[in-house]
């Protein structure tokens, strides 16, 4: 897998997780205040997008995680 899609992945699940914990009617709730972090996650993508500085990414290929080409290519 890539970079890219490894930040889909992560930001996906977060975003997921945040709103079963934040939403009153899921059977996990814990408290509205974890749509605070689906925000956050929102705001680094769309950050993220225009600046294209993204901490996860420096990470990710200090690991040696490969780069990834664009959308949709293997």
């Amino acid at each position: 897998m890539t970079v890219e899609r490894y930040i889909r992945i992560m930001a996906g699940f977060f975003v997921m997780l945040s709103l079963a914990l934040g939403v009153e009617a899921s059977p996990i709730f814990v408290s509205p205040w974890f749509l605070a972090f689906t925000a956050f996650v929102g705001f680094n993508l769309f950050q993220s997008g225009i600046t294209g500085f993204c901490p996860p990414g420096i990470l990710l290929r200090k690991l040696g995680v490969p780069e990834g080409g664009s959308c949709g290519t293997k």
